[in-house]
């Protein structure tokens, strides 16, 4: 597997030791900061208008897209799963304007938004993040989930719309995490 040139792809900033396998579409480089210890697995989509900030200790696994034209921040210590879909904007479908890429901007009515996935927050496989949502800190979505409006730290949420079954401790994460800096210290940025 051969990994793309982070120097050459024009990134706003990035990190140490940053691994994008050459299967990845990054569109829109100059506004995404990546932290260190960053890797974004072949056939990952990304299409950035906006700022795009992915913290530190970040992996977004194959097939994952994200995308929408709006602001978008990823958390320190975060996963993305595999299929994972972040859509920062959207049509409006209930009659603003017309529908698709096809359309010339002045027919289309398109909401563009923000997601912020809080540190330690784990997204499973094939979950959809919809526009305008936060994902608490240590925040772990089960697969196939779909994340309509702002879920609150350290709880497991699963289903559509995603609900909250349990609570998920923190201490212990936040302890490995202090661990980690002091031996081996990188920089949070996000």
């Amino acid at each position: 597997m051969s990994l793309l040139d982070t120097t050459t792809l024009g990134l706003h900033q990035h990190g140490r030791n940053v691994r994008i396998y050459s299967g990845a579409k990054i569109i829109g480089a100059e506004f995404i900061t990546l932290g260190d210890n960053v890797i974004i697995d072949d056939f990952v989509m990304i299409y950035a208008t906006a700022p795009t900030v992915i913290g530190s200790h970040v992996h977004i696994a194959s097939f994952c897209s994200l995308v929408g034209g709006g602001e978008l921040r990823i958390g320190d210590f975060c996963a993305l799963s595999s299929g994972v879909r972040v859509l920062t904007g959207s049509d409006d479908f209930l009659g603003g304007g017309l529908t698709n890429s096809t359309i010339p901007a002045p027919f289309r009515h398109v909401s563009r938004s923000y997601v912020h996935v809080g540190r330690h927050a784990m997204i499973g496989t094939n979950t959809v993040l919809l526009p305008g949502t936060r994902i608490g800190e240590g925040t772990v979505v089960g697969a196939g989930s779909l994340v309509n409006r702002d879920l609150a730290p350290w709880g497991i949420y699963v289903g559509s719309p995603a609900r909250r079954i349990r609570e998920r401790p923190s201490e212990q994460i936040l302890a490995q995490e202090a661990a980690l800096q002091a031996s081996h210290p990188f920089q949070c940025i996000a």
